[in-house]
């Protein structure tokens, strides 16, 4: 038998078998997403920011400058814990950036290239990955908290809508270190660049005092900061007397950031692989 004989049953056969369906957008990014999760388990050392961080805020805030602020450490701790909920959070966010960039330095998003997926879904997973960083801050402030005193006046659904509001401010921030994380050398240069952002956005607020104290010139930047929006739409959830204003400019800022720096990051992703 010759041997063009046996090869015309075995192409046949290859012919005849169909390739599966790639994957859904949703399918992709989830399943990229898992992948960042694996990350964390395996090197838990990268929750410590989110996990040390604030109970060395509330802590020192507290303790330290409580009593000179307010004159009462415990009632300074019915004001601040919101902020600093508010700040971890939202800190938390810069990670997204130095993560994109290490894995774009390793030529991890090259092998994601070859794959036959939607094209942004190891993007848009590591941004859906982070989001249980941001869960895992909120969970850590809220418990540190509680431990020290904090009761919050409105209910337990005022305090989960309150988080849920940091963490949709958070998501929508992190589009931002994205961008820049897919755009810069190294990811030495991100988190210089994002911390340096993050600094006006989150001490220049209202974050720690009341900023009526503050000159003319700072006050007027505290007042436009969307994070002093956002911190005063938490403070009025968790204590029950939620100002729609407050959170509805809170919820615009989130979706300012999206519609900017969504397709921005979107454009230097498919630059980049």
């Amino acid at each position: 038998m010759s041997t063009t004989t046996l090869e015309r049953p075995v192409r046949t056969v290859a012919t005849r078998v169909e390739r599966p369906e790639p994957p859904s957008a949703l399918s992709a990014s989830l399943t990229l997403g898992w992948r960042s999760v694996l990350k964390i388990r395996r090197i838990p050392e990268q929750l410590f920011d989110v996990t040390f961080q604030p109970v060395i805020f509330i802590l020192m805030f507290v303790y330290l400058f409580g009593g000179a602020i307010s004159g009462d450490t415990t009632q300074y701790l019915q004001f601040v814990l919101p902020g600093i909920l508010v700040q971890t959070v939202v800190m938390a966010s810069l990670y997204t950036g130095i993560s994109l960039n290490t894995d774009i330095g390793k030529g991890i998003f090259d092998r994601f290239r070859s794959l036959p997926i939607w094209r942004p879904a190891a993007l848009v997973g590591a941004l859906l990955a982070d989001s249980i960083r941001y869960v895992v801050a909120a969970v850590v402030c809220l418990a540190v908290g509680m431990a020290m005193g904090f009761r919050p006046d409105g209910g337990v659904l005022d305090v989960v809508a309150a988080c849920l509001l940091v963490l949709v401010f958070a998501f929508s921030l992190s589009w931002v270190f994205a961008f820049l994380g897919l755009t810069m050398r190294s990811a030495g240069a991100v988190q210089g660049v994002s911390m340096l952002a993050m600094f006006p956005l989150t001490f220049a607020s209202n974050v720690f005092v009341d900023p009526s104290t503050m000159p003319g010139w700072l006050r007027a930047w505290v007042d436009v900061n969307p994070v002093s929006h956002l911190v005063t739409a938490v403070r009025g959830l968790m204590s029950g007397s939620p100002q729609a204003g407050d959170i509805g400019w809170a919820l615009i800022g989130c979706a300012v950031l999206v519609a900017v720096f969504a397709p921005l990051t979107v454009r230097a992703y498919r630059r980049k692989s």
